[in-house]
């Protein structure tokens, strides 16, 4: 993508920059494939609602149904894989500090090389003891369809998939991190979130609220895009690449 005028004004914003606030959503690893948690209920999965699939009260009363649908949707995870806007972010650690608040429970953009994820609906490679609340991180691989049911290695109970359900509360460190890098950051990156799901998108509006750039990527305009200092419509794939490129491209010419 050669560089356009959006991206030589959000270019410009992060040259000044020396740390960076990143909010990501659903539509950075939905250019991987993978398909958002309402769009995976097709097929066999069509016939269960979302309180079949991810509440404490399914997993108590189903555990095997509850696995099999995130072993399923951890497949496709492993087969989508991080694609070049989750690794142009990590990029961005060359330029400044980046701090990354993001909404995906797949685990992609720690995989693609960013160091400091706080995860704000948990992530999907782990697997957490329902009664104790130990933790095992697993490797981002195509599921064990046939695998039985985890048991914790403290207290013996089975294990559920480490992310936020229905009902249940996000984690206060992850939330309160993000909150806090708002006031200490120098620019704010939005990136593939409708900014609909709360609490989540009440920190791009508290963004967009401050004193800080707010620069949006997202192909189709949301309800803070007028607000914005700088809106990218294209695919964060395309854009962010061209974004580390255009700042690579500064460096060079200082």
């Amino acid at each position: 993508m050669p560089s356009t005028p959006t991206i030589d004004s959000a270019a410009r914003a992060l040259a000044v920059s020396q740390r960076l606030l990143v909010l990501s959503g659903a539509g950075l690893s939905a250019e991987s494939g993978i398909p958002t948690f309402r769009e995976a209920q097709t097929g066999l999965w069509a016939q269960f609602s979302p309180q079949d699939l991810a509440t404490p009260e399914a997993f108590a009363a189903n555990p095997e149904r509850v696995w099999a649908w995130y072993r399923w949707r951890r497949t496709l995870i492993a087969r989508g894989g991080v694609n070049a806007g989750h690794r142009a972010i990590a990029a961005l650690e060359r330029h400044m500090d980046v701090v990354i608040a993001t909404q995906n429970v797949d685990g992609l953009q720690s995989t693609a090389g960013s160091r400091d994820v706080s995860e704000l609906h948990g992530n999907i490679w782990i697997d957490r003891c329902s009664e104790c609340g130990d933790e095992r991180r697993q490797a981002v691989a195509e599921a064990d369809e046939q695998a039985p049911i985890p048991t914790c290695q403290s207290c013996g109970a089975g294990m559920r998939p480490g992310v936020v359900w229905f009902g249940e509360m996000l984690p206060m460190a992850a939330l309160e991190r993000a909150r806090a890098e708002l006031d200490r950051c120098d620019c704010v990156l939005v990136v593939g979130t409708s900014n609909q799901v709360y609490p989540a998108a009440a920190l791009v509006e508290m963004a967009v609220d401050g004193p800080t750039p707010v620069i949006e990527v997202n192909p189709q305009a949301t309800a803070v895009s007028p607000c914005v200092d700088v809106h990218i419509a294209e695919a964060a794939s395309m854009a962010l690449p061209a974004l580390v490129d255009r700042l690579d491209a500064m460096r060079t010419a200082r």
